[in-house]
């Protein structure tokens, strides 16, 4: 707790210290002595002018001039009367001994002494004082701001990525294509259809194995001639695949006994013709 404590003060009077000396600095006028030790003299140890060069003078600060009363005297004039040492027209005099003059202003000063000899033997001053400096430098970042909305205009561009939905919207266009197939589809289907009714006609063909009622219907034909109506119905139901002949034509062997099943290449009307053909020949 105690080191705690200590390092609060030590906090404290830095701030406190940092703080005086910022007040110091910036508003602390300062009283300078003209001329050193020697004072307001005619000849000096150091030239006035060297002296006031080496020094920077601001608003508010202090000259302190010492001299002999009653003997010399201190003249504030332009430049024209400090080059020719004019001591008449003078825009203010100082003759008490101990004589101070505040800055006002900014700018050059000229002083000179009451006597004009003195004077034209180097007995005076020129101080240029450093004009207030603002403390708003706040101001120009008030600028920076300008160029951010040219950095806006970019933004306008970004419509452009837009057209990508709508070359995505003309992309659904091929899925119907894709959806014609299955309608195709379904011809293949029918074939299979197709390929069962061909053992119909192979009971005519003499081909028991085929059809197990085949062989029952074959001696019934041979026997009775009312049996024939049942093998003519079943060329209507070869008429829907007129290109199925050749997988008939396929499946059968050509039969020794029927002479005429080797024109079964025909289309499904030749067929037709066959098995009548047939039923004729076991009838006669």
């Amino acid at each position: 707790m105690a080191s705690e404590a200590h390092r609060i003060l030590l906090g404290l009077f830095f701030q406190m210290t940092l703080t005086l000396l910022l007040c110091f600095s910036s508003s602390q006028a300062l009283k300078f002595n003209v001329g050193g030790k020697d004072g307001w003299v005619v000849k000096p140890s150091e030239d006035y002018n060297h002296w006031a060069g080496r020094n920077r003078f601001q608003v508010n600060d202090t000259l302190y001039f010492k001299y002999k009363k009653g003997s010399d005297s201190v003249l504030v004039v332009n430049k024209t009367d400090y080059d020719s040492c004019n001591t008449k027209d003078a825009m203010m005099k100082m003759d008490d001994g101990d004589s101070h003059f505040t800055f006002d202003k900014s700018g050059p000063f000229f002083f000179i002494s009451g006597n004009s000899e003195n004077c034209k033997k180097d007995q005076k001053l020129v101080v240029v004082v450093l004009a207030v400096r603002d403390k708003t430098p706040s101001s120009p970042p008030m600028a920076a701001p300008a160029p951010s909305p040219a950095e806006g205009n970019p933004p306008t561009v970004s419509p452009g990525p837009s057209e990508g939905p709508d070359v995505g919207e003309n992309a659904p266009a091929p899925s119907p294509a894709e959806g014609n197939p299955p309608t195709v589809s379904p011809g293949p289907s029918e074939g299979p259809d197709a390929g069962d009714n061909p053992p119909a006609p192979s009971p005519a063909g003499g081909n028991p194995p085929a059809m197990s009622p085949g062989p029952s219907e074959v001696p019934d034909v041979g026997d009775n001639s009312p049996a024939l109506p049942p093998p003519i119905w079943s060329p209507p139901a070869m008429s829907p695949g007129p290109s199925e002949g050749p997988n008939v034509a396929d499946n059968a062997p050509e039969p020794s006994p029927v002479p005429t099943a080797g024109s079964t290449r025909i289309g499904g009307y030749g067929v037709g013709m066959v098995l009548l053909l047939g039923c004729l020949v076991g009838h006669v």
